[in-house]
């Protein structure tokens, strides 16, 4: 691909729709789950598949009060993409910053808060937090310049590998291996977020939560830097995938 291609590429897609923005994001979701199997309770916070088995298996054991219990991270997921759909009309009006890079500077707060949280108090305050800022992410971030993206969990950049190498096979299109190459890059970063993240558990403990907030944060800078200076007349433009 040229560089003037690349540069046609970058123009048309929001700062917020770059695939690097995307991958530090992808970062702080393995830090997330991570954090929370490692130290919050032993649960997957970032989707809500497991929730649902591991409400269906407790139920089917006859344990009917435990299973219930997983409606309240449930419902913190529906409430976070509820939350998400008109909150970035409310702030798009105000006219400073894009929704994305408000959420961001939510999602960084969060976190902060729950390294404070200490270990001995319920789990499930901090599992409820993650629901609810895990949703909201996901909900917000669609695309990654046009290509469908999960940024808190990793089962459709596997899918899509899969169905893009297939793709190649057939028809031996570069740019089908290409849009595979970034869904592995997705799965890489989740991956290396996972490891680091554990990594601090030992030695941090409740506060290793504070290390999910670097990449955020580089997401933050850079989010900020590009509604303010550079992209402030498209602060009114929707991200693909809305």
């Amino acid at each position: 691909m040229s560089r003037k291609t690349i540069s046609e590429n970058q123009s048309r897609y929001l700062t917020c729709e770059r695939r690097g923005v995307y991958q530090l994001l992808m970062i702080s979701g393995g830090m997330m789950g991570a954090y929370t199997y490692m130290l919050r309770g032993g649960v997957f916070c970032n989707a809500q598949t497991a929730n649902f088995v591991l409400m269906a298996m407790a139920m089917g054991q006859g344990d009917w009060t435990g299973g219930l219990y997983y409606l309240i991270p449930i419902s913190a997921y529906i409430a976070g993409a509820f939350v998400s759909e008109p909150l970035p009309t409310s702030v798009r009006k105000i006219g400073l910053l894009r929704w994305d890079t408000c959420l961001i500077g939510a999602e960084i707060l969060v976190l902060f808060i729950i390294g404070f949280i200490p270990l001995t108090m319920t789990d499930r305050i901090v599992q409820v937090m993650i629901n609810f800022i895990c949703s909201m992410q996901y909900n917000t971030f669609r695309q990654a310049e046009g290509i469908p993206m999960a940024t808190t969990f990793c089962t459709n950049h596997v899918r899509q590998i899969g169905i893009c190498l297939a793709k190649y096979a057939r028809h031996r299109d570069t740019a089908v291996l290409q849009r595979s190459l970034t869904h592995l890059s997705m799965v890489l970063c989740f991956l290396g977020g996972g490891i680091i993240l554990t990594a601090f558990c030992v030695v941090l403990q409740e506060r290793a939560i504070w290390i999910a907030m670097l990449p955020l944060l580089a997401d933050f800078v850079i989010l900020a830097h590009a509604d303010i200076f550079q992209e402030h007349d498209r602060l009114g433009q929707k991200p693909a995938g809305h």
